[in-house]
């Protein structure tokens, strides 16, 4: 438990510092965030503030799992290969945003080379976690075996990629308002603490050989992301980009795969969700009904500002949403986790 609270700690202090440290280098060399031209009228205001922050939730995260070894700890391989999902997703992400910095446009990376940045980022991921983890090539929900639906390792890898760019562009998505997708990382992963956590104190139902160091992985994420929240709460001073939102949705699918627990990150990161299904909704809508929009602008927290919502006031609804998905998701992991104590003490066996 230690390792955790000084991963969480370690994570927080270099974030929060090394974020007040960016927004003064970047601020002097006048590098900023150009704001897309169809987005509300309301965010022209926005443009020049400083981007790329991602980068100190990235390197808080890095250093507090490092940190946090030296107590009592060892590194796994299932830790060091989901840090590596994260830094490499932040890493495609900080390409993005320095081609955006650089020709002074909100246009980054084109959607192939984005795309393919993705993949490779979870194909390394997928074959180094099958080749050199003792991974359960199987979809579950909260153990391995419920329902513990076996694919296969190539099939698992197939799976692994697609979690990868899904989640990694939900929380792109999400990204849109001041703190929007850094609060919903600290629900997330604060969840996810819990569930690795959880799994190391019960190896015998969970069987997640490597749980403590996935929590700590957790943990450093949660403290990455709340250090960078002090500084990008709105009014943002400071906005992640897509090496914060990258960085993110890559390290939310890999704990989700690490810890068996993927059909439980859709109810977890149900805000993430959320806004992806909104943009879906609007694009197929669109091309359906002639041109004719279901929502006033997606992602659907857009929709809301257009209806007169303050920026405000979206962020903190939706933040509620993001617990109450959190909450319902550890919910369930814990009802499963009774259950299946429950057959253990029975004497029944077990799947």
């Amino acid at each position: 438990m230690i390792r955790v609270l000084i991963a969480a700690a370690v994570a927080m202090a270099v974030s929060l510092i090394g974020t007040h440290f960016l927004i003064r280098s970047l601020t002097h060399y006048r590098i900023g965030q150009p704001i897309r031209d169809d987005g509300p009228e309301g965010h022209n205001t926005k443009a020049g503030t400083p981007t790329m922050g991602g980068l100190a939730i990235v390197s808080g995260a890095v250093l507090g799992y490092i940190v946090s070894d030296f107590y009592n700890g060892i590194y796994t391989t299932s830790g060091i290969f989901v840090m590596l999902a994260i830094v490499g997703g932040g890493a495609v992400g900080l390409l993005d945003d320095w081609i955006k910095v650089v020709r002074e446009r909100n246009l980054g990376l084109n959607k192939r080379a984005k795309m393919f940045g993705l993949l490779a980022v979870g194909l390394t991921f997928a074959v180094l976690m099958i080749e050199h983890t003792p991974t359960h090539s199987v979809i579950s929900f909260a153990r391995f075996s419920q329902p513990g639906i076996r694919i296969g390792s190539v099939l698992w890898v197939i799976w692994a990629v697609l979690l990868i760019v899904g989640s990694s562009n939900a929380v792109n998505l999400t990204d849109g308002l001041d703190g929007l997708a850094a609060g919903a990382g600290v629900f997330t992963f604060g969840a996810f603490t819990v569930v690795a956590f959880w799994q190391f104190r019960l190896p015998e139902i969970y069987e997640v050989r490597h749980a403590l160091d996935l929590a700590v992985v957790a943990a450093a994420m949660a403290g990455g992301c709340l250090g960078f929240l002090w500084w990008n709460a709105a009014p943002a001073r400071i906005f992640m980009g897509d090496t914060g939102s990258l960085a993110i949705g890559s390290g939310l699918a890999a704990l989700a795969l690490a810890t068996s627990t993927t059909l439980l990150l859709p109810i977890v990161a149900g805000l993430f969700v959320f806004e992806t299904v909104s943009v879906m909704i609007q694009v197929i809508g669109f091309r359906m009904f002639g041109g004719r929009r279901v929502f006033r602008m997606a992602p659907i927290h857009h929709h809301f500002e257009l209806k007169g919502w303050p920026e405000t006031t979206v962020i903190v609804r939706f933040w509620i949403l993001s617990g109450m998905c959190t909450a319902a998701g550890l919910g369930l992991f814990y009802a499963d986790s009774i259950n299946a104590g429950m057959v253990d003490v029975l004497g029944a066996s077990r799947p």
